[in-house]
C-alpha cells in the first residue's frame, strides 16, 4: 500500500491518501478522544502526541495536529498506523450504527424542507462539499433562518486557519445569494480557525 499526502491550507492539517476507500457516504470528525471512542482508528491516532483532530472523507484521512508538534515527527507515526489499519481490514467504526450516526446526513432534503431550504442543500451538497473536501474538510448545513441567513459549521482543515471568513463570505455566501434570492447572508455557528483560500474561486467556476 502506497499512502500518499496533500497539504491543505491549514499548515497543521495534513491530507492521508490511502488509495482505498475511508468513508462510503458523508465524512466524520473527531476532536477529542472521547468522540474518537467509536472508530478504532481515530482513537489510535489520538495516540500520536500532538494530534487533536481527526476528518475521514470518502477517500482521505486529513490528521490536524498542534503548533509544537512538526511533522517531521508526527507523520511517519501517522503513515504507520494508517498503513496497519487499512492494510488489516478492519472496520473504520465499532458498530453500524456508530457508522450510521457518523455521516452527516444535513444536505438530505426531507419532505418537510421548503423550496429554498432544498435549493441550499442541493447547492452545498453539489457545488460546496467538493471544493471543501479537496482542501481535507467537509460542510455541515446547520439551518436557515426566518432573516435568510445560512447557518453552516466548517469542518477537518477547514477548522484551523484565519481565512475561513474570507472563504464564507467570499465564496459560499456569493454563490448562495446569487442563485437564490432568499438568501441574505451566511455565518458559522461557532468560531473556527481555519479555511481553503481558493474556494471562492473554486465555486465560481
Amino acid at each position: 500500500m502506497f499512502i500518499q499526502t496533500e497539504t491543505t491550507p491549514n499548515e497543521d492539517s495534513l491530507k492521508f491518501i490511502p488509495g482505498a476507500s475511508v468513508m462510503d457516504t458523508g465524512s466524520a470528525e473527531f476532536l477529542d478522544t472521547r468522540t474518537a471512542l467509536t472508530s478504532p482508528l481515530a482513537l489510535r491516532l489520538f495516540g500520536i502526541e500532538g494530534v487533536k483532530a481527526v476528518f475521514y472523507g470518502p477517500d482521505f484521512v486529513t490528521v490536524t495536529k498542534d503548533s509544537e508538534n512538526p511533522w517531521s515527527v508526527v507523520k511517519p507515526e501517522v503513515y504507520s498506523i494508517l498503513m496497519e489499519f487499512f492494510s488489516s481490514g478492519q472496520p473504520l467504526f465499532r458498530s453500524e450504527e456508530d457508522r450510521e450516526n457518523a455521516g452527516p446526513q444535513d444536505t438530505r432534503i426531507l419532505d418537510t424542507d421548503s423550496d429554498t431550504v432544498a435549493m441550499i442543500k442541493e447547492l452545498l451538497d453539489t457545488r460546496v462539499r467538493p471544493a471543501i473536501m479537496e482542501d481535507g474538510g467537509d460542510i455541515e448545513y446547520r439551518g436557515f433562518t426566518d432573516d435568510g441567513i445560512v447557518q453552516i459549521k466548517l469542518k477537518g482543515s477547514c477548522r484551523g486557519c484565519d481565512s475561513s471568513t474570507v472563504t464564507l463570505k467570499g465564496g459560499i455566501e456569493r454563490m448562495l445569494m446569487h442563485y437564490i434570492p432568499e438568501v441574505k447572508g451566511t455565518e458559522q455557528v461557532r468560531i473556527l480557525r481555519s479555511l481553503v483560500p481558493h474556494l471562492s474561486t473554486s465555486l465560481n467556476n
